[in-house]
């Protein structure tokens, strides 16, 4: 029997030890032995659920616990998960999680301690739920190069863009319908300014280029300046407007960003909608591949907690190898303002005539589409070729003096 400690008996927590439970007879034919959970590990107790018999408040109980070979961290937060899984990997304790703050933040220390100590260190569930996607990436890809991934990592932004499309919803309304169905917290801030996606495209990086970024040092736009004109924009233009999160490689670097995106038709990225999440992946021998699913969510979560469990009972005398990266160091990150890209611009002008376009036309580089709006404050909106926030910046201030003033830039994936 394969002993598991369970730490967080929230959502995710709660949904592991479930499946362990609803499918031990399946779970047991795979690994080929038992696998139980005997500790939950929370604050407080749950005196009517099936397992509130195995609740303890001390971790202590589970570090000194020689039966303990797998401690599952689903606390949230950075600390105490940080410490109870370092702690964990120093008592040789193999560690799986689905937290992306502590993973983004303490990754490479946590990776180099579970190698030092013989036993592993997993984070599936870390990003995208329940989709499959690093292990594909560090197994079935492992030969590719991977020269950019491009993702729709988070539910409740992406849900929230989909309703101000196909509601015609304000960004405020479609957030407060997002709170209600309980796909938005009540703070929100995490989702809506892209800090969640932000941890999950590092942890991307990480697995595909041996370097995991700071967070802190990747730029981070999120959609709380996302109006209706832009969305319906991006619709007369041929696209959807998404939070994409994205890295690709560059002169021994990345450049690497969140930040709200026009994703055209083209891209199978534009149709994934509601709570979804997607990443495209490009490998320099396999090409562009597609994962597509659940990026959230009690069941999809505790689906990719429990993979890891597994993987690691399947083979607990000589545990799967941690992943192996290291920080970013100096120059890693590109200045975003430098990748070359396409861009939306959106203008608003005290005199609204063709010439307007004109001056757009004498100024930027060229204009691959445009849309003129009379409405009380008049628009005129623009997609130009390939260009960086570096070279359009003093075009802009040149613009604004001529009394076209931004109100909107995004670029276009």
């Amino acid at each position: 029997m394969i002993s598991v400690a369970i730490l967080g008996f929230g959502v995710v927590g709660s949904g592991s030890a479930e499946l362990i439970e609803s499918h031990k007879e399946k779970i047991k034919k795979y690994v080929g032995q038992e696998v139980r959970v005997k500790y939950i590990l929370d604050l407080r107790e749950f005196p009517n659920h099936p397992l509130g018999d195995r609740v303890v408040h001390d971790y202590n109980i589970i570090l000194s616990d020689p039966e303990i070979k797998i401690v599952a961290e689903m606390m949230g937060g950075a600390h105490p998960a940080y410490d109870f899984s370092l702690a964990a990997l120093k008592a040789k304790k193999n560690v799986v999680t689905s937290n992306k703050e502590v993973v983004a933040t303490f990754g490479t220390e946590l990776v180099k301690t579970a190698r030092e100590n013989g036993v592993a260190y997993m984070f599936e569930a870390s990003v995208g739920g329940g989709i499959p996607l690093l292990t594909p990436l560090s197994n079935s890809l492992a030969a590719n190069n991977i020269t950019s991934i491009a993702g729709i990592l988070n539910g409740t932004t992406n849900y929230i863009l989909t309703r101000m499309l196909g509601g015609g919803k304000t960004f405020d309304a479609a957030l407060s319908e997002a709170q209600e169905k309980g796909y938005a917290e009540k703070n929100p801030d995490a989702d809506v300014l892209g800090i969640d996606a932000c941890r999950k495209i590092c942890i991307l990086c990480a697995l595909s280029c041996g370097v995991l970024p700071n967070p802190k040092e990747v730029y981070c736009d999120g959609i709380t300046k996302i109006s209706l004109t832009d969305v319906h924009d991006a619709e007369k233009y041929g696209a959807s407007v998404k939070l994409i999160g994205k890295f690709s490689v560059a002169d021994g670097g990345v450049y690497i960003s969140v930040r709200p995106r026009f994703v055209p038709y083209s891209s199978p990225l534009a149709r994934v909608d509601d709570v979804f999440n997607a990443a495209l992946v490009n490998g320099d021998y396999v090409g562009d591949t597609m994962f597509f699913g659940r990026g959230a969510g009690k069941e999809a979560t505790a689906s990719a907690v429990v993979g890891d469990v597994l993987d690691i009972a399947r083979h607990i005398d000589a545990p799967t190898p941690a992943y192996a990266f290291e920080d970013a160091k100096c120059g890693f990150i590109k200045d975003h303002k430098d990748e070359k890209q396409k861009f939306y611009l959106r203008f608003e002008t005290d005199h609204f005539t063709d010439p307007s376009v004109s001056i757009l036309e004498e100024y930027l580089p060229k204009i691959e589409w445009s849309s003129k709006v009379k409405s009380v404050h008049k628009t005129v909106s623009v997609v130009v070729s390939e260009t960086t926030e570096n070279e359009l910046a003093p075009i802009i201030a040149k613009l604004e003096t001529m009394g076209l003033a931004l109100q909107s830039m995004i670029a276009v994936l």
